[in-house]
């Protein structure tokens, strides 16, 4: 192995054990550190202590600029945070250009004595830089930066095999950053597809309610001015109800996008039925459903956030309302408790029920199976509300053949 790798004869045996050590420390880092800030920092502090090296930094190359700059500075003198907010290298400018260029390494055992050195650095760090090793990172062709190894402990001149040992660490941080770069563009991708389906989904979804309200609002104004007050009455539950589907519009995208804490307070089960029932009478009466409410099985009082909870149920009474037939259309919710004290509430409809190729996916947001006539917040909500519960909601088929909503709120009867 030593006539295959010349270096390594210069190697003490405890030396080459303390570098495959930090080798193997470093490769259970990456595994386990998400942040690629830290890792990288971990990686610069393991190859410093490795060479023996009083600083080490890693710059990266800006490819729209054309320039290095310092990422990481890690020593035990000089101004990091200068170096990193004021110093940047042209190719070819000073020894990590010059490396960064030519994709060489380059090993100075006197900076004083070489013309490349680019002094500005040691002048705005405050750092005094006698010997250095500049090692570029090269990715699948691709230059990445440039890392630095500076002044050897002890003031004696970095060696091959020190020079080798900071190419291995080179290599690791360069494949790090080239696998964050390469995560980082396939979620930008996947999140500008959401944000374009999530626009395209509530466009539509508010281009049918806004040209709704505008045809009512110029029907108001035509009773008006002829005084028609059977167009005005006949008019204004139109508009009235439009004006409610944006509001609840509005509130499912307060509710999906801000993160919130649960208010727990004690609330009776049944009085909170009672209270969704009654803001849903309108659409009750308006398709003739027939709603079924019993909760005789629950405890008077439970422990809960009484307002995400009623906005949960009355999407799930909303959506189950949009899905059973007009005239011939059932409700059921029941709501009891189970071990004394976990919470469980079924709305059940006759509806047609969420096909089997669904049901993975109803929660997901902006997901719909009503083209434009949903926006797909209101599951993601009521999901999200029960999840912030502790609690988990699920979707099976009813008994009446159309959608059985089941959410389970663990030990909601135990009041604080």
């Amino acid at each position: 192995m030593e006539e295959d790798i010349p270096w390594l004869k210069d190697v003490p045996p405890e030396e080459m054990r303390r570098s495959v050590d930090a080798l193997y420390r470093v490769h259970g880092l990456i595994a386990v550190i998400t942040d690629l800030d830290t890792l990288l920092e971990r990686i610069m502090e393991e190859g410093k202590r490795v060479a023996r090296a009083e600083a080490c930094s890693l710059m990266l190359y800006d490819t729209e600029a054309g320039e290095l700059y310092f990422h990481v500075a890690l020593g035990e003198r000089g101004d990091q945070q200068a170096l990193k907010r004021e110093i940047r290298l042209k190719l070819n400018q000073g020894i990590a250009g010059v490396a960064a260029a030519t994709r060489e390494s380059i090993n100075v055992e006197d900076v004083r004595k070489d013309t490349r050195f680019f002094k500005a650095a040691d002048q705005t760090s405050h750092f005094d830089t006698r010997s250095l090793l500049a090692v570029p990172l090269v990715d699948r062709e691709n230059l990445i930066g440039v890392v630095e190894a500076v002044n050897k402990v002890g003031g004696d001149a970095f060696t091959e095999a020190d020079l080798h040992l900071m190419e291995m660490f080179g290599s690791l941080a360069a494949t790090s950053i080239a696998n964050a770069r390469l995560i980082e563009e396939i979620l930008r991708a996947e999140r500008m597809a959401a944000i374009g389906e999530a626009v395209a989904g509530l466009s539509h979804y508010t281009k049918n309610v806004i040209t709704s309200m505008t045809a009512s609002a110029d029907l108001i104004e035509q009773g008006l001015q002829i005084e028609n007050m059977a167009l005005l009455k006949k008019t204004w539950p139109i508009l009235g109800r439009s004006t409610r589907r944006i509001s609840s519009l509005v509130q499912d995208m307060l509710a999906f996008s801000r993160p919130r804490v649960p208010e727990y307070r004690a609330c009776e089960v049944g009085n909170l039925l009672d209270e969704v029932a009654e803001t849903f009478w309108g659409l009750l009466a308006r398709k003739d459903i027939a709603l079924e409410i019993d909760a005789a099985r629950a405890t008077a009082e439970v422990y809960a956030d009484r307002e995400g909870l009623f906005r949960c149920l009355l999407n799930l009474l909303t959506n189950a309302a949009e899905a059973v037939p007009p005239k011939a259309g059932r409700i059921r919710v029941t709501a009891r408790m189970v071990a004394g004290c976990d919470l469980i509430i079924e709305v059940a409809d006759n509806g047609a029920g969420v096909p089997e190729e669904h049901v993975a996916r109803i929660f997901d947001p902006f997901f719909s199976t009503k083209g434009s006539q949903g926006t797909g917040l209101g599951l993601a909500v009521s999901e999200k509300i029960v999840r912030e519960h502790g609690g988990e909601i699920t979707v099976t088929r009813s008994p009446e053949g159309g959608a059985l909503f089941r959410i389970v709120l663990p030990e909601a009867g135990q009041l604080k």
